[in-house]
C-alpha cells in the first residue's frame, strides 16, 4: 500500500450525516470526489455503502460490516469484516480510499497517511461525526476555498493532508 487515503466532507462541528444521508448538497465537492476517487479501490461501513442508490461506478467497493450473512450481489462490490481485512485487500494497490462513515473514518485514522478533507462552513446538527485528529501528526499542504454561489449554498474548503 502506498497511500491510504480518507476523503470526507464534514462541516465545523464535525458532522458528517444524519439518518444515513448527507446534510448538504455540494456539487463541486462530489465532482472532486468522484474524480479523485475513480478507478480505486474505495472501504467504507454498510451504512454508507447502503447510503447509495447504486454500487459507485468504475470503483470496487469494499463493505465492513459485523454482520457475517451480509451479501451484495454486485462484482465491484467486496465484504469484510474487518479494517484488517480490508486493508489485505488494497496493500498492493499505490492508492487506496476510505469513505465512511463516522466509526470507520475513526479506525482508519490510524492508517491513512493522506487526508482529502472538505471542511463545510457552517455546524449542523447530525448523528454521524468525523472523528477529532491530532492536527500536529498531520501537515496540512493544500487549502482551497470555494465559496457559496447559486449552486452550492454552504462555503467550503478543501483541504490536503499528509501524515508526518
Amino acid at each position: 500500500m502506498n497511500t491510504l487515503t480518507i476523503i470526507a466532507a464534514a462541516a465545523e462541528n464535525n458532522a458528517l450525516g444524519k439518518n444515513n444521508d448527507l446534510l448538504w448538497h455540494l456539487p463541486d465537492d462530489f465532482k472532486r470526489f468522484k474524480s479523485l476517487t475513480s478507478g480505486h479501490k474505495i472501504i467504507m461501513g454498510r451504512k454508507t455503502f447502503e447510503s447509495f442508490p447504486k454500487p459507485l461506478p468504475n470503483r470496487t467497493h469494499i463493505i465492513i460490516t459485523r454482520d457475517k450473512d451480509y451479501e451484495v450481489g454486485h462484482a465491484d462490490c467486496m465484504v469484510v469484516h474487518s479494517m484488517d481485512e480490508a486493508l489485505a485487500l488494497v496493500k498492493e494497490d499505490p492508492l487506496a480510499f476510505i469513505i465512511g462513515g463516522g466509526e470507520i473514518y475513526k479506525i482508519g485514522m490510524e492508517y491513512a497517511n493522506h487526508m482529502e478533507l472538505t471542511r463545510v462552513h457552517g455546524s449542523f446538527e447530525a448523528d454521524t461525526f468525523f472523528p477529532d485528529f491530532d492536527e500536529d501528526q498531520w501537515e496540512l499542504t493544500n487549502k482551497e476555498h470555494h465559496p457559496k454561489d447559486e449552486r452550492h449554498k454552504y462555503d467550503f474548503t478543501y483541504l490536503t493532508y499528509i501524515k508526518k
